[in-house]
């Protein structure tokens, strides 16, 4: 662990549990939630969440576990390097997906539509959702009683409707304050990450070619640089050095402005931090170059004919389970059912959100294929 800034989090001040639990003997509480994280359900399940592409289209694309992983991993270096908490960045990044559906935001999309009229779903509430309520492992409590620190780090957004319901950590959405920055770099290396590895995923499907994306500054620069320095280096190795050189060039923008908002306003205790505007950003530069990835990504590959084709089949797989099991929750397993008693449509929700792609597709096929059982 580097030596931790005043400004950090620190585990022996966290603003604690919900329920009460005596410390650790060997790990600190933000370690102790890692761990909780690592060895939940929905963590398994990530392995067979996607990010652009369905679980099934292909072994080497990433899923909703390596983004996590990657994100995890991007987190604590950038926490290093301005004296944060590495421990809580690296719970929240691997926290972060936890509520999301089966088919990426295809399928969240579709669930929102199907649960309008019941409160709506949103993948980032979800993910608090697991975390507080639906992992059933300890004996104490539900959820993983997680500190108010992740907690706080999972929640990167919320509705001021939503924040009213949630009590301590939606309160900062009231009051308008900043989350620790150990929450907000996650934030940046979720974006960051997320970014890089679909164009490396879109460029390995074919969806979008080296020539589109020069016409992006920040992938061209870095694209120049590396056929300058490896004239005769073959596609898969210019693509991954030019990737690689993307992401460093992001995170070097990042600390170093961030370490210069830090400076400059002086915080000593995280107390400050909430006090003070958000420090913890791209330099103007680099966040307009950086805006021209995302923009190119979504007219590119998230709204690529394919994509859109595969988009359309989740849609309808979600929408036809929830129909299915909120006609007729005796479909779901009886744990879903049980708590159908109480709120039908969220309970529908919270089965379909844990599925995998597999799962689901699955599912939907022992609902309305017949040959199924023939």
């Amino acid at each position: 662990m580097n030596t931790l800034a005043p400004y950090a989090a620190h585990p022996e001040h966290s603003l604690g549990r919900v329920v009460t639990e005596p410390p650790s003997a060997t790990r600190n509480a933000f370690q102790r939630d890692r761990d909780r994280i690592i060895h939940s359900t929905a963590f398994r399940r990530l392995e067979y969440k996607t990010q652009v592409f369905v679980n099934h289209e292909g072994d080497l694309f990433r899923t909703r576990l390596t983004h996590s992983l990657e994100v995890a991993q991007m987190a604590r270096g950038i926490a290093r390097t301005l004296g944060l908490h590495e421990d809580l960045t690296e719970a929240i990044a691997l926290a972060h997906d936890l509520g999301h559906t089966p088919f990426g935001h295809a399928g969240q999309d579709a669930l929102n539509e199907c649960m309008r009229d019941f409160g709506g779903f949103e993948h980032n509430l979800q993910s608090l959702r697991v975390v507080e309520q639906l992992e059933l492992r300890y004996a104490e409590f539900d959820g993983l009683n997680l500190t108010f620190e992740v907690r706080e780090g999972i929640l990167k957004h919320c509705s001021i409707k939503n924040a009213k319901q949630l009590g301590d950590v939606g309160q900062r959405f009231l009051d308008k304050t900043s989350p620790s920055l150990e929450a907000q770099l996650t934030n940046y290396a979720d974006e960051i990450a997320y970014n890089n590895h679909d164009i490396d995923d879109g460029l390995r499907s074919g969806l979008i070619t080296i020539d589109q994306l020069s016409q992006v500054e920040l992938f061209a620069n870095n694209l120049a640089e590396v056929k300058a320095k490896y004239p005769k280096l073959e596609k898969r190795r210019l693509i991954h050095e030019t990737v690689r050189r993307m992401i460093n060039t992001l995170v070097v923008d990042l600390c170093t402005q961030s370490a210069h908002n830090i400076a400059q306003h002086q915080p000593r205790s995280i107390a400050d931090i909430r006090r003070l505007p958000q420090l913890i950003e791209f330099s103007q530069k680099m966040a307009a170059q950086n805006l021209k990835l995302k923009q190119f990504l979504r007219k590119n590959l998230y709204q690529h004919y394919k994509v859109n084709r595969m988009s359309a089949k989740a849609v309808r797989i979600v929408r036809e389970l929830f129909t299915a099991f909120y006609d007729n929750p005796s479909l779901m397993p009886n744990e879903f059912q049980v708590y159908a008693t109480t709120d039908k449509a969220r309970a529908v929700a919270d089965y379909i959100a844990g599925m995998t792609d597999r799962y689901a597709i699955r599912e939907h096929r022992k609902l309305f294929t017949v040959e199924e059982y023939l």
